[in-house]
């Protein structure tokens, strides 16, 4: 109850102004701007979210025809709270997408190389997450990212770099494994992880090193390799760096992510890597005992499909352990 007030005493608020005469139409749109950037820094509700989209259109309306930068400026806002708005189908992340690539007609020309490559990045993102819905090509996002990266660069932009190559490395996973430079864009992939955690420490950048620690270890897990005992315990100190970050209290739904991949890891590792045909029954109970701690977790979270999916994990382990016990003791 406390935020939806909050998001409805600040529209109402925010519509007083713009009917006080007193303020320039540019004025009244950068101050609805503004409000709507306060309101969806840190929802509450998905009222404060509905609530920035309405102010953003508004400004968009008021906003003179000849302040064509303002105006692309607040399409740029516009289309980052339609790309987090909760959607079963596409339409907001369709929105999204025309209100980058409109915004960027005008940054192009007359914004900032920065202007220019955050909304890049955003047109990146939003098709990339169309791309999965089979509603644009994820080549168009991974040039977006691309085109992004000729101004964020490590030097100078680290925090922006960073997560640059986290998207172009799970860009480069998300294509289907059917030709021939399948393997190319995993090897990218990985090198993107990498890239990204050159520039970032856990110390300066927690967030965005746990984030790409945890996607390198998923990247190891399942890229095609002749050393993948080698690339398994690589994958494992990776989801290790990420828990420096995540844990059940802060980042809980992160916290759980990792830990269920941790899990899946150990699950597929010998216990004894110089001795891998001598089996894994260590690293199995250690995945179970992490499965289970990771199921806890998710229940506190409501998150039901991903306990189902834990749990069918755990039935799995525990039916091939019955099955190897069989096959020793059963008659010969």
């Amino acid at each position: 109850m406390v935020a939806r007030s909050r998001a409805k005493d600040q529209l109402k608020a925010a519509m007083d102004a713009v009917a006080d005469v007193q303020f320039a139409a540019a004025e009244k749109a950068e101050m609805l701007m503004e409000i709507a950037m306060g309101l969806q820094q840190k929802p509450k509700a998905l009222e404060d979210l509905d609530a920035a989209v309405t102010l953003y259109e508004k400004a968009l309306e008021i906003c003179p025809a000849d302040m064509a930068l303002l105006s692309a400026r607040i399409r740029a806002r516009l289309g980052t709270v339609l790309m987090v708005l909760p959607s079963d189908g596409p339409d907001s992340l369709e929105g999204a997408r025309d209100a980058f690539a409109t915004a960027l007609q005008t940054l192009t020309d007359e914004g900032s190389n920065e202007e220019v490559a955050e909304a890049e990045m955003n047109l990146g993102l939003a098709l990339q997450n169309l791309a999965a819905m089979h509603r644009a090509r994820i080549q168009d996002a991974i040039a977006a990212y691309q085109r992004a990266l000729r101004t964020f660069d490590k030097r100078r932009h680290p925090k922006e770099f960073a997560i640059l190559q986290n998207n172009l490395a799970t860009a480069f996973l998300s294509i289907p494994f059917t030709d021939e430079k399948a393997k190319m864009r995993e090897a990218l992939a990985v090198q993107a992880f990498e890239e990204g955690l050159s520039v970032v420490t856990l110390i300066d950048h927690p967030s965005e090193y746990a984030m790409l620690q945890n996607n390198l270890g998923n990247a190891l897990q399942c890229v095609s390799t002749s050393h993948p005992i080698e690339n398994g315990f690589r994958a494992l100190e990776a989801y290790d760096e990420a828990l420096k970050v995540r844990t059940a209290r802060n980042a809980p739904g992160a916290y759980a992510n990792t830990v269920a991949n941790k899990a899946n890891c150990l699950a597929n590792l010998p216990d004894d890597p110089a001795d891998p045909d001598a089996g894994n029954r260590e690293n199995l109970e250690q995945a179970i005992a992490l499965y289970r701690t990771a199921i806890e977790v998710l229940q506190g979270l409501g998150e039901q499909s991903k306990v189902e999916m834990i749990e069918g994990a755990i039935a799995e382990i525990l039916a091939e352990q019955g099955r190897a016990a069989g096959a020793a003791f059963g008659p010969h």
